[in-house]
């Protein structure tokens, strides 16, 4: 084995080794932070009665607290962390925008739109469904549709303009007409439901029915299912589309994948969690940063895991642990994640996505 062969095995190896250690190392994380979802709160329960509720459920206060509100509370920030982390890598790799996310872009918006649409323009029959199988579908199709409808849009522009600080103010401008559109049906609609409909907009984790956990759930599994399939294409395409094309990869297919996929991720989490703002944008970074690659088969499951990760932190820290206060969790994802775009900004990261 000639010497320049054997230093890039080692090279190899070492990276292998290190990956290795850092995708343990979230993956603890990820547990630990589980774990103290369940176990902090604005009710104090003594770790000996969560162990206990654990092993030997019973119909006692602290029961329904951890089975009923906490567990189902923590499961939720997992699945929203991943869906909306694995959209956000998606998009800052199809529009080679580092400012790309599902917030920012207005996919979110547009999600929101969808819902509003469902509880402040069909109230009466999304009331009669609501928390059931047809209800659930009905608001998470309506999300879906919504998002990808601005995903179209958003694509479109890509396609037309190159530079990369105009998209982000067409986007920008996409969410002020949505915004606008959501605040005539709030005019004409009753104050219960535009209470209802302004909390949504805080964002939550807590409200979900098992019921609507379980199709949040199906939707998230299939829309990674479809970014899993897309992983060598999203490695060729950031070299470019004239590169990808070259190398026999059909550039409108994962177009359309990512589409699709990006609309289900997103559009699931904002039907029936709220708008969560800055995960999108801010994981994908830190995945890149931590690893020091751009490879998605690394990036992928580092954004799953990271995602999972802060969202659960954001929801620890949103539920003031001793209080009996509550914050949305929506602000702690904005002052978590602002601080990464504005590094991002000073980094110049512009230049490596830059056409």
């Amino acid at each position: 084995m000639s010497v320049t062969a054997k230093l890039l095995n080692d090279h190899v190896s070492a990276d292998r080794a290190r990956y290795t250690a850092l995708f343990v190392s979230l993956f603890l994380t990820v547990v630990i932070l589980f774990i103290l979802d369940i176990f902090l709160g604005s009710v104090k329960i003594s770790p000996s009665e969560v162990f206990r509720v654990a092993f030997a459920g019973d119909d006692s206060p602290a029961s329904i607290i951890i089975l009923k509100f906490r567990i189902p509370k923590a499961l939720t920030a997992v699945i929203a962390g991943i869906a909306l982390s694995v959209s956000g890598l998606q998009m800052q790799t199809i529009f080679r925008n580092p400012m790309a996310g599902p917030y920012v872009l207005g996919i979110s918006s547009g999600a929101s739109l969808g819902v509003a649409l469902v509880i402040l323009g069909f109230a009466p029959l999304f009331s009669e469904k609501m928390g059931t199988g047809p209800g659930n579908w009905l608001l998470i199709s309506a999300a879906c549709a919504g998002a990808g409808l601005i995903m179209m849009v958003v694509t479109f522009m890509a396609s037309r303009v190159r530079d990369i600080l105009t998209i982000l103010i067409l986007g920008i401008m996409i969410g002020g007409a949505i915004s606008a559109l959501v605040t005539i049906l709030q005019y004409f609609t009753s104050e219960s439901l535009l209470k209802a409909y302004v909390i949504w907009t805080m964002g939550s984790l807590s409200n979900l029915t098992t019921a609507q956990l379980g199709t949040m759930t199906l939707t998230v599994i299939s829309g990674v299912i479809v970014s899993v399939y897309l992983i060598k294409m999203l490695n060729v395409l950031q070299l470019g589309e004239a590169y990808a094309t070259t190398t026999g990869v059909n550039v409108k297919l994962a177009r359309i994948l990512v589409f699709i996929s990006t609309s289900v991720l997103a559009g699931s989490i904002t039907a029936f969690c709220g708008p969560i703002g800055f995960i999108g944008i801010a994981v994908p970074h830190l995945a890149r940063m931590i690893f020091r690659t751009s490879d998605h088969r690394v990036l992928l499951p580092a954004c799953i895991l990271a995602g999972a990760s802060l969202l659960l932190l954001s929801d620890i820290i949103s539920q003031l642990p001793g209080s009996d206060k509550v914050l949305p969790v929506n602000a702690i994802t904005s002052l978590l994640g602002i601080p990464v775009v504005v590094w991002v900004i000073f980094r110049g990261r512009f230049i490596k996505y830059n056409r």
